[in-house]
C-alpha cells in the first residue's frame, strides 16, 4: 500500500472515530478546522432566539451563536423586540428544537459574551441552518472577521430573499433601507 493511500486510510478512520460526517464535508466546505478540532455534535435543548441556541454536547451545555447571520432581536436589553424577531425565533425553533446538530467552527471559538461561534448543520438531513435563515428572509448577513468563510454566500442568499420579498425584507421597511449595503 502506498504511503498516500495509508495516510488517506488513517485520515478516514480518524474522522470516522470522531463522529464527523461522511467524507468530512458539508455544503462543499470542510467541517473540521485545521487540526481536526473544529466540529462537534450535540442535541439542541433550547432555542433562545433566531440566531442563538443551547446545545448539549456530551456533558457540556453550550450557548451557541450562529456565525455570519443576524436575526432581529427578541430579548435585547435596550433594543427590545424588533420587527420579525418573534417570527425568526419561531422559525429557528421549527428548524432545530430537539434536533441533533453538527457545530462547525471557523477561526474564533467564542464571541465576547462567551458563546460558542458555529455554523450549524442539522444532522438528520445536513441542512445548513445559518444559510436557510438567510435564504428565507429570517436573517440578514453579519460578517465579523476573521469568521467569514461563508460571508459571500450569506450576502447572496439575503439579496435573493430581499428581491423576492421574503420574510423580514417585506415585513420590516427599516431593514430594506439598510439592505443597500448587501
Amino acid at each position: 500500500m502506498s504511503t498516500r493511500r495509508l495516510i488517506l486510510l488513517l485520515l478516514v478512520v480518524a474522522v470516522g472515530a470522531g463522529g464527523a460526517s461522511a467524507g468530512g464535508l458539508l455544503d462543499g466546505a470542510a467541517t473540521l478546522a485545521p487540526g481536526g478540532a473544529g466540529a462537534s455534535t450535540g442535541r439542541v435543548v433550547k432555542v433562545v432566539d433566531g440566531d442563538t441556541i443551547h446545545v448539549q454536547v456530551g456533558a457540556t451545555r453550550e450557548k451557541v451563536r450562529y456565525i455570519g447571520v443576524d436575526t432581529p432581536e427578541t430579548k435585547h436589553p435596550t433594543k427590545g423586540v424588533q420587527c420579525y424577531g418573534a417570527k425568526a425565533a419561531a422559525f429557528n425553533a421549527r428548524l432545530v428544537a430537539g434536533e441533533q446538530v453538527r457545530l462547525v467552527r471557523d477561526v474564533e471559538q467564542r464571541d465576547r459574551y462567551g458563546r460558542l461561534l458555529a455554523y450549524v448543520y442539522r444532522v438528520r438531513d445536513g441542512l445548513f441552518v445559518n444559510a436557510e435563515l438567510a435564504r428565507l428572509g429570517y436573517a440578514q448577513p453579519l460578517s465579523i472577521a476573521p469568521d467569514v468563510r461563508f460571508a459571500d454566500r450569506f450576502a447572496r442568499l439575503a439579496r435573493q430573499a430581499r428581491r423576492q420579498g421574503r420574510g423580514l425584507w417585506t415585513a420590516c421597511p427599516e431593514k430594506a433601507i439598510s439592505a443597500s449595503l448587501l
